[in-house]
């Protein structure tokens, strides 16, 4: 069953997580509830795309707290804020941390899907590029040491036998390397890996 986005709630609220929980799933989401900020960060490596909907007073670690732990991980999960009433400057704060928007509760059910909405649809495309960036480190990762100065001298513009010349062996064990990188970098050609070592950060200026 395909589901319309991936929604993470964090408050410390019981009855406040079980009405989030009914609603979002009611409008086709699939939702993970959290009693608290750190339980949300200890399972965040293994967790998909989505979008946090937080309180911002909790115990332990809080709303805000969160905002600055995900700003300083570069996350790319947006986040939506849940006030109390009179906690505006609490929310200002928020937003200048990052997050898409804040609600004051009680908020109406169609408003926070909207901003949910919202939220997913304008975090999308980076959270892609994480990915993208993502996977291709971990093409990298594969890589044996040879292999990669294999790939360090393909994308400096060397040619088989001046690498082979480099590390004082023969040509053609250097074309195996070759071989073995473009494979496992998934690179179809030259221009190919190229491109993928940039994304991999391997062409800094």
């Amino acid at each position: 069953m395909t589901t319309k986005g991936h929604i993470y709630v964090i408050d410390d609220d019981a009855a406040m997580r079980d009405s989030l929980n009914f609603l979002l799933e009611s409008s086709g989401y699939k939702v993970v509830l959290f009693d608290a900020a750190q339980g949300f960060l200890d399972a965040l490596p293994g967790l998909l795309f989505g979008c946090v909907v937080s309180d911002v007073r909790m115990p332990g670690l809080d709303g805000i707290e969160l905002l600055r732990w995900m700003n300083a991980q570069h996350s790319p999960f947006p986040i939506l804020i849940m006030t109390g009433h009179g906690d505006v400057p609490l929310a200002v704060e928020a937003m200048k941390l990052g997050a898409v928007d804040f609600l004051e509760k009680p908020f109406e059910d169609d408003r926070l899907i909207t901003m949910i909405e919202f939220a997913i649809r304008q975090a999308e495309p980076a959270a892609r590029n994480e990915a993208i960036a993502q996977d291709i480190a971990a093409r990298v990762a594969t890589l044996s040491p040879r292999e990669r100065q294999v790939m360090e001298g393909l994308i400096a513009g060397l040619s088989n036998k001046l690498i082979a010349r480099e590390y004082d062996i023969s040509p053609r064990t250097i074309e195996v390397y070759r071989a073995n990188v473009m494979t496992k970098m998934q690179a179809g050609s030259l221009s190919e890996l190229v491109r993928l070592a940039m994304r991999a950060g391997m062409l800094d200026d």
